[in-house]
């Protein structure tokens, strides 16, 4: 109970001491994002709900492109998909601006990842516990199989997490993801070059 009071002091220590080490990647991946897009923002900002499921915009380095068929609807996600971008994915950079949400409070370092509006309405009871606590840049589902295992398997990690936070648990997640960002696994679901969505079932 007492590390639920001390989670957010360490949250934003970890997030200032992790933007001025990573800002010289910041720069350079904002630089050549900016020149790839014609001059465009390098960052992606989505609305996604958070604590008590809160609505927030999550910041994200760009790895799509705006590309439309000739209705105007944006084409799938592996079309708009861009090399560099895939890069950006493959090595987790696209993750980095959200230490700007860790500071902004709207996001924590390590908790369930805080996903789409639209699937609030299709959560069970149990699942809705995963708004219990702050969404985290990394988590317990991720460290575990990620986008590689079911919406079902994720939903009861995410759960596992909450009702069994603690700074131990943290540590481990932390340990896990720096491991799983340097061997590079479990980023996209097999033949998907992003998740597929959650329709209340999958």
């Amino acid at each position: 109970m007492f590390y639920k009071f001390i989670k957010r002091g360490i949250d934003i220590s970890a997030a200032v001491i992790a933007l001025i080490i990573f800002s010289p990647i910041i720069i350079t991946v904002s630089i050549i994002l900016s020149a790839h897009y014609g001059g465009k923002t390098p960052f992606f900002f989505q609305k996604r709900p958070g604590k008590n499921e809160k609505i927030f915009k999550i910041i994200k380095f760009k790895t799509m492109t705006d590309a439309t068929d000739a209705d105007g609807n944006l084409l799938s996600d592996d079309k708009r998909l861009t090399p560099t971008g895939k890069f950006i994915r493959k090595t987790s950079l696209d993750e980095i601006p959200q230490l700007l949400n860790v500071l902004m409070g709207t996001m924590s370092l390590i908790g369930p990842r805080p996903l789409l509006p639209q699937y609030l309405a299709l959560y069970s009871k149990e699942q809705q516990k995963r708004h219990l606590v702050r969404p985290g840049i990394t988590g317990w589902a991720q460290v575990n199989g990620r986008n590689s295992i079911s919406w079902k398997n994720k939903f009861e990690l995410d759960v596992f997490y909450v009702e069994h936070l603690s700074f131990l648990l943290d540590l481990k997640i932390l340990l896990k993801t720096i491991k799983k960002v340097i061997k590079v696994e479990n980023i996209n679901a097999a033949g998907h070059a992003t998740a597929q969505a959650f329709n209340g079932k999958n």
